[in-house]
């Protein structure tokens, strides 16, 4: 193996050296900077998308208080709108009961009128009856002592209690 023959020993020193040297100021000058400049990209890169997720973030919660703002508001505002819709109806259900009670209480008044005219009417015609068939049966019965201002005297004493 010539490797190990010490007369090549210093030539191969030599252009190790060369070599070493030679890789060393390409590595340094032109491989290393280049891999440090996509290191440092590929860093910016990764700031760059953790700043915009942290500003995408912040938009994000900003954008769901908002969210959260406007459904309280209008829950709010549908709250007030149904209390006022529920007190327009009440105002509206009390106001036909009102009516409705107005109403009844007219016609309650014309059938007790009607009752009251009908009622008198009844106990005219029963005190004319019953004097006519009370004086029939007098005459039928030939009594001679009761007259017809005893029998409506009567009559009316009866039909009032």
């Amino acid at each position: 193996m010539p490797q190990l023959n010490p007369t090549w020993f210093i030539s191969q020193f030599f252009w190790l050296c060369i070599c070493f040297f030679f890789m060393l100021f390409l590595m340094s000058k032109v491989f290393i900077p280049k891999i440090k400049d996509i290191l440092e990209q590929r860093q910016r890169k990764i700031d760059d998308y953790l700043v915009k997720a942290h500003q995408l973030k912040e938009q994000a919660e900003e954008s769901l208080k908002k969210y959260h703002d406007a459904l309280a508001q209008a829950t709010a505002e549908a709250n007030k709108a149904l209390e006022a819709s529920r007190a327009e109806m009440n105002a509206y259900v009390a106001k036909k009961q009102d009516e409705a009670a107005q109403k009844l209480n007219a016609k309650l008044a014309e059938g007790e009128a009607q009752i009251k005219e009908t009622r008198e009417k009844a106990i005219k015609e029963v005190k004319n009856v019953s004097q006519e068939w009370a004086l029939d049966i007098i005459a039928k019965l030939e009594l001679n002592k009761i007259d017809a201002d005893d029998i409506k005297n009567s009559i009316k004493k009866v039909v009032n209690d």
